[in-house]
């Protein structure tokens, strides 16, 4: 047990106080699985043909026959997404009376754009910011790189908000990046122009990963062992799924863009005044020297849960320590010494593969066949036993193995893929859906883990870091969906290989399995091939001794 649970321990772990924390903070991140994931009914692509205007005074049959048609993807013959016969010649063949394919052998007239625009099936979507701005075609580069510019802002977010949380305090950071993501989200839904659409996509990604962080490491923090274990891996994790699970049934009644955005965004601005009920983090306001915040906020704790807290909470000594502790940190301490610069090394590899797997899978919903509400609505569920097991595994078994299985089973499920008959749609249907929950079980449990690892001083960076690393993933995820247009198989082929590689790598982590929270980089488990140390398990030393002494018999002063 470290200093501060031991100094906490009257508290309980699971009265009122701890109750409104654990679901004020979850709720923060229901808007989170909307907004990462809308892109798949915002940016969708429906069916398209170029548009044969009305002007051109064409014959019924030619003007049935002014699309060539093409091999798809599984060989059948399609009428052309991007090419039409052209105009002027079929015009010429319908004045003189022809028929096409009996007079006219349309493989050999000439073929051009769609020059007039294109027309869109409007049997699922209204609007699309695809059928707005027609990012097909030559154009359709587009649709990834507009993913892409959202977890590049993910990124910049990561690279600053885990700094500001760990200077400026967990809460502020929260309910300040929670407005600004929901405001500018608000904006994104009058976005005039492509160019301006993803330049605030581009903000509203900072704001997210900034305040799920910010609520994450702030529960895992006030939260006890056991609480916190809940919390960390289903807790948020299940929220998150909650709100995923709501996209496709919101999508399914609104099927205008614009609307759609307005729609999951606005639920942002109930959380707001949750900044009254969710207090700031005790520990982070010791290792500021704040002790006198950290202690209101203990016994005000103590008065919700109706216990009466001790006269001295943290002793004078224990002050002291916590005083000469303090210094200032930042992402360069997550490299400076051999054996924090190997977690933090292979925490990002693993973070990267994940975060690939993860969003390019849920990015691909939209491309399986059937029905895309019910797809991506059987994406969202399967998240959330995953997130159950997440909570089993990380409560009974140790984190690398617990890792290791699930990345393995993911990554060979998805392998496996391209070994099922194109016939048997169903059965690469499941195992894709597998590979989505493996993959979220191993998400939830590496996040708990990084805060499991990582010291109370650079937490919040740590985590930022490894979420802007692996941010590098989600902005390659929409491009390895896109590879479907060269080989069906290789976007699995790909992830299945890296998920399999990045299993394999977890294995070289430190074990924290039954830990106690470390506050300072020295309490840290080495790092395998590193000078080994002993374990920070809170032992006793005689500065403990007198610690324990004080808190048995306080002194008042």
């Amino acid at each position: 047990m470290s200093d501060y649970e031991e100094a906490t321990s009257f508290l309980g772990e699971w009265g009122r106080f701890q109750q409104q924390v654990f679901f004020l903070l979850c709720l923060t991140v229901v808007p989170n699985g909307f907004t990462a994931l809308s892109m798949v009914f915002v940016a969708d692509t429906p069916l398209h043909r170029c548009v044969v205007p009305p002007r051109v005074n064409l014959t019924a049959a030619w003007r049935n026959s002014s699309i060539p048609l093409e091999e798809d993807g599984g060989g059948e013959l399609v009428p052309s997404k991007c090419l039409r016969y052209k105009l002027d010649d079929l015009l010429s063949f319908s004045e003189r009376g022809l028929v096409p394919g009996v007079d006219v052998n349309l493989s050999e007239v000439p073929k051009e754009g769609c020059l007039d625009g294109w027309d869109y099936d409007q049997s699922l979507y209204t609007s699309t910011i695809i059928t707005e701005w027609n990012m097909v075609c030559d154009d359709r580069w587009k649709n990834p790189l507009t993913s892409s510019v959202f977890f590049s802002g993910v990124l910049a977010g990561s690279i600053i908000s885990g700094q500001l949380s760990d200077r400026y305090g967990r809460k502020i950071v929260l309910f300040v990046t929670l407005a600004f993501k929901t405001v500018f989200a608000l904006i994104k839904a009058v976005s005039p122009s492509w160019p301006v659409f993803c330049a605030l996509y581009f903000v509203v990604g900072m704001g997210h990963i900034s305040n799920y962080v910010s609520a994450f490491v702030l529960g895992t923090e006030i939260l006890g062992p056991r609480v916190r274990t809940i919390f960390s891996t289903m807790g948020v994790s299940l929220f998150f799924g909650f709100g995923y699970m709501l996209l496709p049934l919101v999508g399914f009644f609104i099927r205008d863009w614009r609307m759609l955005i307005l729609a999951l965004n606005l639920p942002g601005l109930i959380c707001l005044p949750f900044w009254w009920f969710i207090p700031e983090s005790p520990r982070w306001l010791l290792s500021q020297g704040r002790v006198e915040e950290a202690e209101a906020i203990v016994r005000d704790a103590a008065r919700r849960n109706k216990i009466e807290p001790p006269p001295v909470i943290f002793s004078p000594l224990q002050n002291k320590r916590q005083s000469e502790e303090r210094t200032t940190h930042n992402i360069c301490d997550l490299l400076r010494s051999r054996n924090i610069c190997g977690i933090s090394l292979t925490l990002w590899l693993v973070w990267n593969s994940l975060t690939i797997g993860y969003f390019a899978l849920s990015l691909n919903t939209a491309n399986l066949h059937g029905n895309a509400y019910f797809n991506c609505f059987l994406s969202a569920v399967v998240e959330l036993p995953a997130y159950t097991l997440s909570w089993v595994l990380f409560r009974w078994v140790s984190r690398r193995l617990s890792i290791f299985s699930t990345l393995s089973m993911g990554g060979l499920s998805l392998l496996f893929i391209q070994l099922v008959p194109a016939n048997l749609i169903p059965v690469a249907i499941t195992l894709e859906m597998m590979g989505k929950f493996a993959v979220s079980t191993a998400f939830a449990i590496v996040y708990a883990y990084t805060a499991e690892v990582y010291p109370t001083v650079l937490r919040n960076t740590a985590i930022g870091a490894c979420s802007m690393a692996s941010r590098l993933g989600s902005i390659m995820a929409p491009y390895f969906i896109y590879l479907r247009s060269y080989s069906v198989s290789l976007p699995y082929i790909l992830m299945g290989s890296l998920m399999t590689l990045a299993g394999l790598l977890s294995l070289l982590l430190p074990e924290s399995y039954g830990m106690p929270l470390p506050e300072t980089i020295t309490h840290m488990q080495p790092f395998p091939g590193c000078c080994q140390k002993t374990p920070y398990t809170a032992t006793h030393t005689e500065e403990d001794e007198e610690i324990s002494s004080e808190k048995k018999n306080p002194v008042v002063t």
